[in-house]
C-alpha cells in the first residue's frame, strides 16, 4: 500500500486547505470575508530576504496584507489580505515529525489567519484547540 502513496500536488493541498478552512469555527471564518488562500511551492525570494529566512525551506505560511486592527474606513485601497501556505517545506516538516498532515495544515493555516486578526500565539492555539 505504502508504494502508490505519494505527496500531495499544489491544487491537491490546496483543495486540503479549503477543506480545514471550511471546518474552522464558524464566527473566525465569518470574519475572514475577502481573505484570499494560496498554496505555492515555495516562498518568493523577495519573501525570504523580507522574512530574514535562512532557506526556502524555513516558511511554512505567510499572511500577507493589512491585520482588521490596522485596517480603517479611511484606507485607500490596497492589495487583497491573502493567506499562502507553502507546500514544500509543510512536506519537509511533517516528514520529520509526528502529525498527521491535516494537523499541520490545520496548524499553519490558524496561525497565518491569527495573523490577519492580530492574535496572539495563546489565542491561536485555543482556536486550534477548539478546531
Amino acid at each position: 500500500m505504502w508504494s502508490c502513496s505519494k505527496a500531495p500536488s499544489l491544487a491537491e493541498m490546496e483543495a486540503m486547505a479549503h477543506d480545514v478552512f471550511e471546518r474552522l469555527p464558524t464566527g473566525f471564518r465569518a470574519l475572514c470575508q475577502g481573505v484570499i488562500l494560496r498554496v505555492d511551492d515555495f516562498p518568493g525570494d523577495d519573501v525570504l530576504d523580507e522574512m530574514g529566512a535562512a532557506s526556502e525551506f524555513d516558511l511554512l505560511g505567510l499572511f500577507q496584507g493589512t491585520g482588521l486592527p490596522q485596517q480603517s474606513n479611511d484606507d485607500i485601497a490596497r492589495l487583497p489580505n491573502m493567506v499562502w501556505l507553502y507546500r514544500r517545506p509543510i512536506l519537509d516538516y511533517w516528514a520529520e515529525h509526528d502529525e498527521t498532515l491535516g494537523h499541520i495544515v490545520r496548524h499553519v493555516l490558524i496561525h497565518e489567519i491569527g495573523h490577519h486578526f492580530g492574535l496572539s500565539d495563546a489565542d491561536m492555539e485555543k482556536i486550534e484547540a477548539g478546531a
